[in-house]
């Protein structure tokens, strides 16, 4: 997780701003409640939840309780934990939490979309949208997949990237069945759940901050928007909810979710507009993912991500998931790891021929193309 926290304007439930003094002194004191996790986590063998950590420390040094309205901002920050993991603090593996590998840079914000990078990567391959695998029989020199009206398709090999949460809820019959150190795999994985609600309005009535967030006696209750008219020039605003309250979330019907963020900026602005178009993620209940990336459960074990990356024969496995590096959950991991798939797939196919000259490598050829042809403007927000 970086703890590098973004220029943000908090508010209370009643709709007064929280001082930049106690937001930057709660942070601080926060750091140093997850720095005294970590000794928590070098005196128990087993594994626990952050949350539960964070308990023990509180209970080791009152002196870093808050209370009253201090209490709410230490709760949005906690909030803020979550949606970076996309699960609740009593989910998050505290042996695990701090080991991502982050990129050096900073955060950015692609300002055109992904559009350009799938578009660019995409370039002479036969795209085929709208076929939902629903099966997979590997066999020993061919795999045949099967899509959902029945059609097949036959290939030498398959690279798998479907999401964790896909291959969880076995939305996809394999023939022969996954062995169970494979599907042991996929059950040990935890898959988050984090949800957008976009606003567009007419004009700006907020200040040019990042975040503007609201806090409350639990983590559960805050929440916070996204001010993308600073990255875009765009009149939007993005609400982030992850967790159980995204899951909830997803019970409400679009309208009724929006106007539930709206009420909340309301609160923080009475003279808020009305947005003149709002967009609403489902992640958690999209048949197509079943949530949104994965995530480290407590008490995951050490080898989940290598046998789960792990290729059966002629099925290689892709996607954020199975990234090297610690990179879960990220775009730069979904990438690298389908590099590292198609290398692997690669290399078993011209094994199999007995000649290695006939194919250049994959990561040559989609990294040059990578880094010639998609001019991405990046905002720093």
């Amino acid at each position: 997780m970086n703890l590098t926290f973004v220029v943000c304007m908090l508010f209370n439930m009643d709709g007064h701003q929280v001082s930049q003094q106690m937001v930057m002194e709660v942070g601080d004191t926060f750091k140093r409640i997850l720095a005294e996790t970590v000794k928590v986590r070098e005196e128990h063998p087993d594994d626990m939840s952050i949350l539960q950590a964070i308990s023990i420390v509180l209970n080791r040094h009152p002196e870093l309780r808050q209370q009253g309205l201090a209490h709410e901002v230490l709760q949005w920050y906690i909030c803020r934990m979550e949606a970076w993991f996309a699960t609740d603090a009593d989910m998050i593996s505290l042996k695990t939490w701090d080991q991502e590998h982050v990129l050096t840079g900073g955060h950015g914000l692609v300002v055109q979309g992904y559009d350009p990078v799938v578009k660019a990567l995409a370039t002479d391959l036969d795209i085929r949208l709208n076929h939902r695998v629903t099966k997979i029989s590997n066999g020993y020199n061919m795999v045949m997949v099967t899509v959902e009206g029945g059609r097949n398709f036959v290939a030498d090999a398959v690279i798998l990237t479907v999401p964790i949460g896909i291959l969880k809820a076995n939305s996809i019959e394999f023939t022969p069945k996954l062995p169970e150190w494979k599907t042991a795999a996929i059950k040990d994985i935890g898959v988050g759940n984090e949800n957008k609600i976009a606003l567009r309005f007419d004009r700006v009535f907020w200040p040019n901050v990042e975040v503007l967030g609201m806090v409350s006696p639990t983590s559960y209750a805050c929440g916070y928007f996204l001010n993308l008219h600073k990255a875009t020039g765009h009149p939007i605003l993005v609400y982030m909810a992850a967790g159980r309250f995204a899951h909830d979330l997803e019970k409400l019907s679009d309208e009724s979710a929006a106007n539930f963020v709206m009420q909340k900026l309301k609160n923080m602005f009475p003279h808020a507009s009305k947005p003149v178009q709002y967009f609403v993620s489902h992640w958690g209940t999209d048949p197509n993912s079943l949530g949104c990336y994965a995530c480290d459960l407590v008490g995951k074990p050490d080898d989940v991500y290598e046998r789960l990356r792990a290729p059966l024969g002629n099925l290689f496995f892709g996607g954020e998931a199975v990234s090297m590096d610690d990179h879960q959950g990220s775009v730069h991991g979904a990438y690298s790891a389908g590099v590292m798939a198609a290398e692997n797939c690669q290399r078993h196919l011209l094994q199999k021929q007995g000649h290695r000259e006939n194919l250049p490598l994959v990561s040559a050829v989609r990294h040059e193309m990578f880094e010639t042809t998609i001019p991405l403007q990046i905002s720093r927000m």
